[in-house]
C-alpha cells in the first residue's frame, strides 16, 4: 500500500505541475477565487461547471489544440509568439488559469484575467497565407480569430463531455448559450448559443477554403503528439491523444494528417482505454478540484446554499 501511496503522489504532484505549474499546493491565483462580493458568472448546478468539471476536460483540451490549429492565422500566433515549444506547460497553465477563473471566479476577477489576456494578444500581430492562397495578416484579438478558437474550444468540450463525461444540466445548448459568456468578455459579438449553430459555424469555414494543411501544420500536430512531458505521465498521454484523435471528424482528421490508432489491421480501443486513464486521474486529483472549492467558500460567505 505504501508503494501505491507513493505512486499516486508523484502522479498527482506531476499532473499538478502539468496543469498549473505548481505542485503540493494550488498556485497562487486559486485561493484568490474565493475573493470577490459577486457570484460570478457561473454557479453549482450550471452546465458550465458539469463540463468544467469533468476529467474529460483533459481530452477535450488536447482535441481542441489540434482543431485549432487548423486555422493558419490561429496557428501563426501560437507558432510565431507563444513561446509553446521552449514553456509548453507554461502556456497550458496560463490557459488553464484563465479558464477556471471564467469558470469558478467572481466577475470582477473573470473580468481582469480576461482582460490580461487580451492585453497580451494585443502584441500578437502578424501574416499568413490561408488555405485558399490568399495573403492575409493577422492580429491575436481580430474577431475571426478569436470567434474560431471560441467555437473550436465548444464544439471539442461538448464533444468530449458526450463521449467521457456526466450529463449537462440543460443539454449541450445550455452549455454553449452559458460559455458565450466567455466569448464576449475576450470581444466576440453574437457567439453562438446553440450547439447547432457551433456545428454550422464550424462547416462554414471548412467549407470557405481558409482551413490550411501544410509544414507548419505537421510540425504543431508532431508537437502535440510528444509534448515534453514527465515520464510517469507519458503513457497516459499517448491514450488521451489517440482518444482525442478518434474523437475527430474524419475530415479535420485527414487534414491533421491523423488516423485513429491501429496495431496493425487492427483498431485500438481508445476512446475506451481512455476511460481508464481518466479514472486514475480523478483518482489522484481527487472529484473537486482546489478552484471549484475556492468558488464554493466564496459562493458560501455571500449566502448561497451550496
Amino acid at each position: 500500500m505504501g508503494c501505491m501511496r507513493n505512486y499516486l503522489t508523484e502522479y498527482r504532484y506531476d499532473l499538478q505541475r502539468t496543469f498549473t505549474g505548481t505542485s503540493g499546493t494550488p498556485p497562487e491565483w486559486v485561493p484568490r477565487l474565493a475573493e470577490g462580493n459577486d457570484a460570478g458568472y457561473h454557479l453549482p448546478g450550471s452546465a458550465v461547471w458539469a463540463v468544467h468539471g469533468s476529467m474529460a476536460t483533459i481530452v477535450a483540451g488536447i482535441r481542441v489544440l489540434l482543431m485549432q490549429a487548423l486555422h493558419p492565422g490561429a496557428l501563426a500566433g501560437v507558432y510565431e509568439h507563444s513561446g509553446f515549444k521552449e514553456d509548453p506547460l507554461g502556456r497550458l497553465a496560463n490557459t488553464v488559469r484563465w479558464i477556471f477563473t471564467v469558470t469558478y471566479g467572481s466577475k470582477e476577477a473573470a473580468e481582469a484575467a480576461t482582460y490580461r489576456v487580451r492585453k497580451i494578444h494585443e502584441h500578437v500581430r502578424g501574416s499568413y497565407v490561408d488555405g485558399t492562397g490568399t495573403y492575409r495578416h493577422y492580429a491575436a484579438n481580430d474577431p475571426e480569430l478569436l470567434r474560431w478558437v471560441h467555437v473550436t474550444y465548444a464544439d471539442s468540450f461538448l464533444t468530449a463531455n458526450r463521449i467521457w463525461g456526466r450529463p449537462v444540466p440543460g443539454g449541450a445548448d445550455a452549455y454553449v448559450r452559458e460559455w458565450a459568456q466567455a466569448g464576449r468578455l475576450m470581444g466576440i459579438e453574437d457567439p453562438p448559443v446553440t450547439e447547432a449553430q457551433v456545428r454550422g459555424e464550424l462547416e462554414a469555414w471548412y467549407a470557405s477554403g481558409i482551413l490550411r494543411s501544410d509544414e507548419r501544420l505537421a510540425e504543431t500536430v508532431a508537437f502535440i503528439r510528444r509534448p515534453p512531458l514527465s515520464p510517469l505521465l507519458q503513457p497516459g498521454y499517448r491514450i488521451l491523444f489517440a482518444a482525442a484523435v478518434a474523437s475527430l471528424e474524419p475530415k479535420y482528421r485527414d487534414m491533421l494528417g491523423l488516423r485513429p490508432a491501429r496495431l496493425g489491421p487492427v483498431p485500438l480501443p481508445a476512446i475506451t482505454t481512455a476511460r481508464i486513464v481518466l479514472r486514475m486521474v480523478r483518482l489522484a486529483l481527487g472529484s473537486h478540484g482546489p478552484s471549484e472549492l475556492a468558488a464554493r467558500r466564496r459562493l458560501q460567505r455571500l449566502g448561497y446554499a451550496v
